[in-house]
């Protein structure tokens, strides 16, 4: 329809300072105006004359005003010696300020600049002409070319509109993460960023004791049969005691120590790299490892549990650790997810001790609530394994859903969470989470 060039040129603008002078007159001009004429009465001090025009202009007016022989000094005070003036620097910028230039030229415009009353610009000028398809009417141009057009023939006679092939097109829907995915993920940059290493957790069949509600399984029912040193140790330590410990005073059932479940916990897992860790050649190591992995439980599920959920785990192994150092570790921990304000209670667990729920004040149920579980590993847990006696280890889990997921993303039913109830809609608009 049109054409048109595009010119590159500089302009000159005032500064604030300059809009200022080319409204009020510069300021020697001021000071000059201020001023009682020579022999008229009395000097005018510095102090009367910075009331009357502003210590701005007072500091700066009255060096330019004595150089233009505008004023002179009488006394402790000052007077105007030229009984009329031409002020240039208020004409210059009101040229400036209409026409963009000055006919005196660049001299004078450098000389603005150093006083930053002026600016220069880049400016973009464009010279529009008629094209081609120049026309004073919207003519509306064809988008489709259809069956009736090409039995017509009436597509001859069309113009039809170009394909922008540049234009984007509607957005596709490329899917997106669970939240439940979005949190474990900062979860596990949270333990990378501490220098922890993540545990295996890809066995989800365990044997153990019926401590949960429990899922059984019916084939195989029974695992193999464990290594001999190992298994007699452990059993004995059950029945008689040992390292410490008086033992559960019960008796040990072979059947029972051998049936296989599916997980209750992770923390099978951190037994499992701990009794490697005490087989390691070259003796022990300090670690620091974490696991995030589903666990089963044999529960009727309502709106705060689940059959099956996740638990995030962490194990830290090394010598003269205390319960001091699980409470600072947990408070690094636990701020480093934005939950700040942490209250410990003592609890039991039947592999530590001493044991700690921790609990944290959610403001938006305005209470405590608890968010996990720790403790520090019992001697006759680690010590059948060969771990050195002088060993600590440090223990906690949390599950995934209930403590910050659902806090995060407001949720007050587990069941919108996970199952077949989640709203995909939910899952597709649900924010990235960041601690």
């Amino acid at each position: 329809m049109i054409a048109y060039t595009t010119q590159e040129v500089m302009g000159t603008v005032l500064t604030p300072e300059g809009a200022q002078i080319a409204e009020l007159g510069s300021h020697e001009a001021r000071v000059w105006a201020a001023l009682p004429p020579k022999g008229s009465g009395p000097a005018m001090s510095i102090a009367e004359l910075k009331k009357a025009v502003g210590d701005e202009s007072a500091k700066i007016g009255q060096g330019r005003a004595f150089k233009s022989g505008w004023i002179g000094k009488e006394g402790d005070g000052f007077v105007k010696v030229a009984p009329t003036i031409t002020d240039a620097t208020q004409s210059e910028l009101k040229e400036i300020q209409s026409t963009g230039t000055l006919k005196a030229g660049d001299k004078a415009i450098n000389e603005l600049k150093k006083r930053k009353l002026v600016t220069q610009r880049k400016g973009l000028w464009f010279t529009v002409t008629k094209g081609p398809n120049f026309s004073t009417s919207i003519a509306k141009l064809e988008t489709d070319l259809t069956y009736d057009m090409l039995q017509s023939g009436s597509w001859k006679n069309s113009t039809f509109k170009q394909y922008n092939f540049e234009a984007e097109g509607t957005p596709t829907n490329g899917g997106a993460l669970h939240p439940l995915l979005k949190v474990r993920e900062e979860f596990r940059n949270i333990f990378f960023e501490m220098g922890f290493a993540e545990m295996p957790t890809s066995q989800f069949v365990e044997s153990a004791r019926d401590l949960q509600d429990t899922f059984y399984l019916s084939d195989p029912a029974e695992s193999h049969p464990p290594p001999t040193d190992y298994y007699e140790s452990v059993s004995r330590t059950h029945v008689e005691g040992g390292f410490g410990s008086i033992g559960y005073r019960a008796p040990w059932k072979d059947a029972d120590s051998r049936r296989l479940l599916l997980r209750t916990h992770t923390t099978a897992t951190s037994a499992r790299m701990l009794k490697a860790l005490a087989d390691r050649e070259g003796g022990f190591k300090p670690v620091k490892m974490f696991s995030i992995d589903r666990v089963f439980r044999n529960e009727a599920v309502d709106a705060t549990h689940l059959a099956e959920f996740h638990q995030v785990e962490g194990v830290v192994a090394d010598r003269g650790i205390t319960l001091g150092d699980l409470i600072g570790f947990m408070q690094t921990f636990f701020k480093k997810m934005g939950v700040d304000d942490l209250r410990f209670k003592p609890a039991y667990n039947p592999y530590t001790e001493p044991s700690l729920e921790i609990f944290a004040f959610h403001k938006g149920l305005n209470k405590w609530v608890e968010i996990g579980n720790s403790g520090m590993f019992r001697p006759e847990m680690l010590e059948p394994m060969g771990l050195p006696p002088d060993v600590r280890v440090l223990g906690w889990g949390l599950s995934l859903e209930r403590a910050p997921t659902m806090i995060r993303y407001g949720i007050s039913n587990i069941r919108a969470l996970v199952g077949h109830k989640v709203s995909i809609e939910s899952v597709e608009k649900s924010a990235a989470v960041r601690f």
